[in-house]
């Protein structure tokens, strides 16, 4: 299915490896945490701030505005500082913004810090995909590049779990709890502890080899090679890391030019991946799962039981594309993440079709209609978390050649935050204008996803880092002459 790895490539997974793909993930535990932390605070801080429904949004949605600039910068960093050095300035802003918005004494004040953490979240979305790709076998690389995205919704587990001994321990997140504070300020400084743990483990980290052969550190990078991800022979590998990189070695944007709109094909791809991955509407499901209870039935106080059923159904799909990413490939594992979301989805938006409208005006589904909503939506999570939530991931951490890797990956990662954010904002707008329309919508991404991966998406399983080329299209065309 697609090129070897390379003869001196590790064939048995060395736990070094492991170890520090995982600490390198925790990046993405701090991005699950702080995306939904949120959640169990919003009617509190409408309360307590005295904000418009508008206002409101607003304060939810800022973070992602944060995580853009933050993954638009991280790779210039990365590439002048190092790996290591941003994942703990990170950890330090997140650690800071976690208290400024425990402690915020109004609404401007708490966006600010939010944007802060944002900040944080989107330089750690790609510094971890891209550490975790540089120092992984090229044969366990998928599963391993997988874990960030189990830190993600173990994150978002986290975070609503704590959330609920908050409020549930204060009896409502408008209550005081501790040191005269209201539960609604501790379900923020909690994630100054994740933060905290995130910076400790950054700095026991062993710098990325690929990034240490740009500064002609070869022997260490050589030492690392060995020691942790288990080469046989790490200076030939080195050798062939510099003849990936080039002869320039001033890393910037100019070295994602190229022929298509200004762009590289594969920076291109990079792009769309990320924004597809936004546009089936994951997060309509996350942050608004509340409408679609409701209109079933569920009482709004029941919003924790289904938010963590949900959430539960997240993190034992992902367990299923870890165990599969690096046995059936990347391409096939989005293709049928693609066609079970379409299906889903277009389930969900038939269903509402057939809701009803009671007499305060909300929507109301019944009979069997309810039953193939409520099965739809955790259908469609499982597809997705089976495939395009880790899978995109683990493209975007390896599918850049070496010497634009970091940059390009700031790039997809920042027009991922950008389109996490106008699907977030504009649900509450569709949804007013139908239901039908707002899932309809994202049942037709999920459909033009499936074509696009068969048009576009290379497989880059078992294909060593140094391999990997600027035309998006390379593996896909050795791939079908294959038979693929």
């Amino acid at each position: 299915m697609s090129q070897p790895a390379s003869p001196g490539s590790p064939q048995k997974l060395h736990g070094r490896v492991v170890a520090i793909s995982i600490g390198a993930a925790l990046g993405g535990f701090l991005f699950g945490f702080d995306s939904s932390v949120i959640n169990g605070a919003v009617d509190a801080i409408e309360g307590e701030f005295e904000l418009s429904e508008a206002v409101t949004g607003f304060a939810v949605a800022s973070a992602l505005l944060g995580c853009a600039v933050g993954a638009w910068f991280a790779g210039g960093l990365a590439n002048r500082y190092g790996r290591i050095r941003v994942m703990v300035i990170s950890a330090i802003l997140f650690f800071v913004s976690a208290f400024g918005s425990g402690f915020a004494f109004g609404v401007w004040d708490l966006v600010a810090w939010r944007v802060l953490g944002g900040l944080a979240i989107g330089a750690a979305s790609v510094i971890a995909p891209a550490y975790i790709a540089e120092v992984a076998p090229a044969t366990f690389r998928g599963r391993l590049g997988s874990l960030q995205q189990m830190a993600i919704v173990l994150g978002i587990f986290a975070a609503l779990l704590s959330d609920e001994v908050f409020a549930s321990t204060a009896g409502g997140a408008s209550e005081e709890l501790w040191a005269g504070l209201p539960a609604w300020r501790w379900m923020f400084l909690a994630a100054a502890v994740p933060a905290l743990i995130y910076g400790l483990a950054a700095l026991r980290l062993p710098e990325s080899p690929r990034y240490l052969v740009t500064k002609h550190e070869d022997e260490k990078a050589a030492q690392i090679l060995a020691d942790y991800t288990g080469e046989a022979d790490p200076h030939h590998k080195i050798a062939q890391i510099r003849h990936s990189l080039g002869n320039d070695e001033k890393r910037s944007m100019r070295d994602l030019r190229g022929h298509a709109l200004g762009l590289h094909p594969i920076v291109w791809t990079g792009i769309l991946l990320s924004m597809f991955q936004q546009f089936v509407g994951i997060n309509v499901i996350f942050y608004y799962s509340t409408t679609l209870w409701k209109s079933v039935g569920f009482d709004e106080s029941d919003a924790f039981t289904t938010s963590t059923i949900t959430s539960l159904t997240n993190i034992v799909a992902t367990i299923i594309a870890i165990s599969l990413v690096d046995r059936i490939g990347r391409r096939l594992l989005l293709l049928i993440g693609s066609a079970g979301m379409f299906v889903s989805l277009a389930i969900m938006a038939l269903s509402f079709a057939n809701a009803t409208v009671d007499s305060a005006g909300e929507t109301v589904l019944e009979g069997g209609w309810a039953t193939a909503a409520l099965i739809a939506a955790n259908t469609f999570v499982v597809f997705f978390a089976a495939s395009w939530g880790p899978v995109v991931w683990v493209l975007l951490g390896e599918m850049f050649p070496n010497h634009m890797r970091a940059t390009a990956l700031a790039v997809a990662a920042a027009a991922q935050w950008i389109a996490n954010f106008l699907i977030t904002v504009s649900f509450p707008g569709m949804a007013d204008i139908s239901l039908v329309f707002a899932y309809g919508f994202y049942a037709t991404m999920a459909l033009l996803s499936f074509f696009f991966v068969l048009a576009r998406v290379p497989e880059t399983r078992g294909v060593e880092l140094e391999d990997m080329r600027d035309d998006a299209n390379a593996h896909t065309k050795e791939d079908a002459s294959a038979g693929v």
